[in-house]
């Protein structure tokens, strides 16, 4: 039997790696729907490939176009205005959640309703609505995975280890392109230079925030969410190389990690197809890099991000959803070239410092409405801090 496989944001990287695992075994899938936001080109020519069976195109301006395009297909078009469950009706083995942002929650929710297995790529949805996301994996009895290369490494280094067994859960950052650069030089890094990730091929936005490590404040703060672990037992370390995702200090003197190339597919392969008959055509690890292997610590003010985390951990329920929706506007007006690199940390230290903030942190969500109007106001309040 086909395994029914639904992905979220087919047209984003994610997106594309997990349709290329599955391009090398294509007669074992059935592809039950794909969404994309705007490449209505993509999500066409991703539906005619691999033959799905729905497609979903919220920025309903290409609508039309995506509908004259498969026409002729099995294919079932839909804009953003129909739910998920009126499109996919019964339970399917696999899901990809990989929408970026906050626009990712919602439709996280609703997969998670109608698929066995739920592989999270959303650091948003995590951070921002753990305690809604669990209650809905309970109630359907949804497996949720990560597929991040760092929690990966987590979940398979940690399996049946007990959360007193273990002393110390390292994650590693390579440390972006200004790692070697200069502090002084930092405040005149151009967007085209902070998204040249020196290992990986990510999206603008990722890639900004893996310059400055606010992607590693997110993945901490993930990493309590997903797996019953002290949250005062995550390290970050710089590891350059970016061969080693994630190690693990056992309190019997063990010390694990896992060492793969720096590549999306692996994880995602092996989650698809649960280690069982998966064989990648993988590049051999370059020996040269190996004898090259350091780690060493991160330079607190270089990248200032770093403080963010105990705070996200202690001061309220909502301030990850604060600091996520605060940076997602800054990471935007740096790309929009209207700040500097610097000022994405620097607007984000106000945002603690406001008035208001107490009042919006201490909130516990119950609902995704809650959480929009926390991330409501983060997003105005960080806007109006902002001299353009």
């Amino acid at each position: 039997m086909k395994i029914k496989v639904a992905i979220l944001g087919s047209t984003g990287s994610i997106g594309k790696s997990t349709l290329e695992v599955i391009r090398r075994n294509k007669k074992n899938f059935d592809i039950i729907f794909l969404s994309a936001n705007n490449n209505f080109k993509e999500l066409i020519k991703q539906a005619k490939e691999f033959n799905v069976q729905n497609v979903q195109i919220n920025n309903n301006f290409f609508l039309n176009k995506v509908n004259k395009s498969l026409k002729k297909y099995r294919t079932k078009v839909y804009g953003n205005n129909i739910a998920l469950n009126k499109i996919i009706r019964q339970k399917i083995d696999y899901s990809m959640a990989s929408i970026v942002g906050i626009a990712g929650l919602q439709p996280t929710i609703d997969i998670i309703k109608v698929s066995k297995v739920v592989a999270l790529a959303n650091k948003e949805t995590i951070i921002c609505a753990w305690d809604i996301i669990s209650k809905t994996v309970k109630k359907y009895k949804t497996k949720i995975v990560p597929v991040d290369s760092e929690h990966f490494s987590i979940m398979e280094l940690t399996k049946n280890a007990k959360d007193h067994e273990i002393k110390e859960i390292i994650i590693t950052a390579s440390g972006g392109p200004f790692l070697k650069l200069p502090i002084k030089k930092l405040k005149k890094v151009k967007p085209s230079e902070a998204i040249k990730h020196p290992n990986w091929s990510m999206g603008k936005k990722i890639s900004v925030d893996s310059a400055n490590l606010m992607n590693k404040v997110f993945e901490v703060i993930e990493a309590t969410k997903i797996f019953n672990f002290d949250k005062n037992k995550y390290k970050i370390v710089i590891h350059p190389q970016s061969y080693v995702h994630s190690i693990i200090r056992f309190k019997n003197g063990l010390t694990k990690m896992i060492l793969y190339n720096s590549d999306m597919k692996i994880p995602i392969s092996n989650i698809l197809y649960n280690s069982k008959d998966n064989s990648l055509n993988e590049k051999n690890i370059n020996i040269n890099y190996l004898n090259k292997m350091n780690f060493h610590k991160v330079d607190r003010k270089k990248f200032p991000s770093i403080k963010f985390i105990k705070k996200c951990l202690n001061l309220g329920h909502s301030t990850p959803t604060i600091v996520n929706a605060s940076n997602e506007v800054l990471v935007d007006l740096f790309l929009k070239q209207k700040i500097g690199f610097l000022d994405i940390a620097n607007n984000i230290n106000k945002i603690f410092k406001d008035k208001e903030f107490k009042k919006y942190a201490k909130k516990k969500p119950k609902s995704v409405k809650d959480i929009k109007t926390v991330d409501n106001w983060a997003r105005l309040k960080t806007m109006s801090m902002c001299v353009l």
